[in-house]
């Protein structure tokens, strides 16, 4: 069993990619500085440090633990706030990246694992988007997350780190805030379980790539041991246009389609896919939930969630 630091391990993804470590027997231990992720979240198998990536005493941190492997997904990862507060994503997604990298060098980790984003590719130029399609991202948070990348492969050549970089298309399930990282299932989510009109922005035929968490999971698991030195998408591979996704849910929960239509949101792209050929073939990896099944998931997770949370108010 391995050794195994994962940042934003409080957060959405990285605290399922935790719970499966420990289900799995790794040793992990988790750096979070609580922003975006919550302590309700946290693996009670798991070590934890409450501390910001780019804190100067993270290579003791990570020195102390000697990771044979870290999975890196704290980052600043709403593209709005990334359009307001430029500064901050490049001190979080780039400069935190630098330091998670110091930290790996100065620790002797052996390889780590980096939570891209499609965001990176910008507007597609065909219908579907491998890991060589030009990269044009649109906002800073594309650009934030994007450059991380060569410092990535420049450290690897340095020091002999080995790793492996995903970019992940539209993730969704249990655990994501929708004030926060606010995909839109979670978003949609939130508002139907409260009985709210969700907002649709243009005519909801625009199309995104959805993908439910677990396998995001198994991606990473399979990551520890393969894919060294590559790129990959992590994607579902399949298109499902905003109308048909809220109307899947809300024929999930019994509650009618009454979506309102607001005006398209200036910069939005129209429809995005990603090839997850690459990760298939290197990784011995694919998507094991399909949308109905994974919304089905995510939706019974969440009511619960709701119940508890009415409970013990």
């Amino acid at each position: 069993m391995s050794k195994v630091i994962v940042t934003g391990g409080a957060g959405f993804i990285g605290s399922h990619i935790v719970d499966k470590l420990i289900r799995l027997g790794h040793q992990v231990l988790v750096v979070d500085n609580l922003s975006t992720g919550r302590l309700s979240n946290l693996n009670q198998g798991a070590l934890f440090r409450r501390m910001d990536i780019n804190d100067d005493r993270l290579s003791d941190v990570f020195t102390a633990f000697r990771p044979e492997v870290v999975i890196h997904h704290a980052a600043q990862v709403s593209v709005a706030h990334s359009m307001k507060n430029p500064l901050l994503d490049a001190k979080v997604n780039i400069m935190g990246t630098i330091n998670v990298l110091e930290a790996c060098q100065r620790s002797g980790a052996g390889k780590i694992i980096y939570a891209s984003s499609a965001a990176v590719y910008g507007k597609p130029e065909r219908a579907v988007i491998d890991e060589d399609h030009a990269l044009n991202p649109m906002s800073f948070y594309g650009i934030s997350k994007h450059t991380p990348e060569h410092y990535i492969e420049t450290y690897a050549e340095l020091i002999g780190l080995e790793y492996t970089i995903f970019r992940y298309s539209n993730v969704y399930g249990g655990r994501q805030d929708a004030h926060g990282e606010g995909g839109v299932v979670s978003i949609f989510t939130d508002r139907l379980l409260s009985n709210e009109k969700c907002l649709i922005f243009g005519d909801g035929e625009q199309t995104r790539d959805f993908i439910y968490v677990k396998d995001i999971v198994e991606a990473n698991i399979a990551a520890m041991t393969r894919g060294s030195g590559l790129i990959m998408n992590i994607s579902n591979n399949t298109s499902t246009t905003v109308n048909e996704l809220l109307r899947t849910m809300c024929e999930l929960l019994g509650k009618p389609f009454s979506p309102t239509y607001m005006p398209s949101r200036p910069g939005d792209i129209k429809d995005s896919m990603l090839d997850n050929s690459r990760a298939r073939r290197e990784l011995g990896w694919a998507p094991g939930c399909t949308l109905q099944v994974g919304l089905e998931e995510t939706l019974h997770y969440e009511q619960l969630q709701k119940r508890l949370r009415k409970g013990a108010s």
